[in-house]
């Protein structure tokens, strides 16, 4: 999402996050608290989730300290992060407050046509790419294409790119609400999202919204939304489109444009967990 990032490349932001992790590393006391399953993480006063034995969560205070840490802009709307203390992924929440999303066009969610949108929208976020001297992002084509569940209120699909030779992928959940939405973003090596995918959906499912903020609970004259569910995918939400700068045509793709970087560097997902001080990277 940000212009910060189209001026440096992968191996200078990985070479930064290594850094970053041995300085934690150097000052135990500084590496961030979180709640160490089983246990609940708090996301303000929107939602929580069961953290569960063999996890880490830590709050959305510390999860935009750790990406700016990383040279990384925040939205200021991360609510948390969890991981698996001897696991290679990595679940990030942001709260988006765009109001109640209807579902209208859930049964017209067409694949084909959402692909090609993304894939024009990347073709003219590729001219900025080239600008800063940055290599092209090619859509490959669905990992996953959208799909919504009427009974949970989830909207989830992956979508592959490739760039510099690089495989990225980045799985995306939509959590709907009666508020807004829980953007969630799973960051995993892509060779190993399908082996993934179970652990992360039964940790997932110990998500649920705060009373009163959940889908069901949506009154008249609640915000609405100004679109629907295929928007949520072609435009990334089209979250804050002004402060993703350059990157506003990649949001199609990304929610941020580090994750993409951390996806396309298998050995970030290890720093990452290092930097947090995981019980799985010390033992490591």
């Amino acid at each position: 999402m940000f212009p910060t990032t189209l001026s440096r490349s992968a191996l200078v932001l990985a070479l930064t996050l290594v850094t970053s992790v041995v300085l934690a590393q150097d000052k135990p006391s500084q590496k961030p608290k979180g709640i160490t399953g089983p246990g609940k993480g708090v996301m303000l006063d929107v939602g929580q989730i069961d953290v569960p034995v063999g996890y880490e969560f830590f709050d959305g205070k510390t999860t935009r300290a750790f990406m700016k840490s990383v040279g990384e802009p925040v939205s200021g709307q991360e609510v948390g992060l969890l991981m698996p203390t001897n696991g290679n992924f990595t679940v990030f929440f942001e709260f988006n407050d765009i109001g109640y999303v209807k579902d209208d066009d859930k049964d017209k969610l067409d694949a084909d046509k959402l692909l090609a949108s993304i894939k024009r929208g990347t073709e003219e976020g590729n001219k900025e790419r080239a600008k800063a001297g940055n290599p092209p992002l090619e859509i490959v084509g669905w990992d996953m294409p959208p799909r919504y569940d009427e009974k949970t209120h989830n909207l989830e699909w992956a979508i592959r790119a490739r760039s510099a030779g690089e495989d990225i992928l980045n799985y995306n959940t939509r959590l709907l609400g009666r508020k807004g939405v829980m953007e969630v973003v799973l960051v995993i090596d892509p060779e190993k999202l399908q082996e993934t995918l179970p652990a992360f959906r039964q940790a997932l499912a110990g998500y649920n919204f705060q009373g009163g903020q959940t889908y069901a609970e949506y009154r008249s004259g609640d915000k609405v939304a100004k679109y629907g569910l295929a928007a949520l995918v072609v435009g990334g939400a089209a979250v804050g489109a002004a402060k993703l700068g350059l990157f506003a045509t990649l949001a199609v793709l990304l929610k941020k444009a580090w994750k993409l970087i951390v996806v396309a560097i298998a050995a970030i997902a290890t720093a990452v967990k290092k930097f947090f001080g995981g019980k799985g990277a010390r033992t490591e």
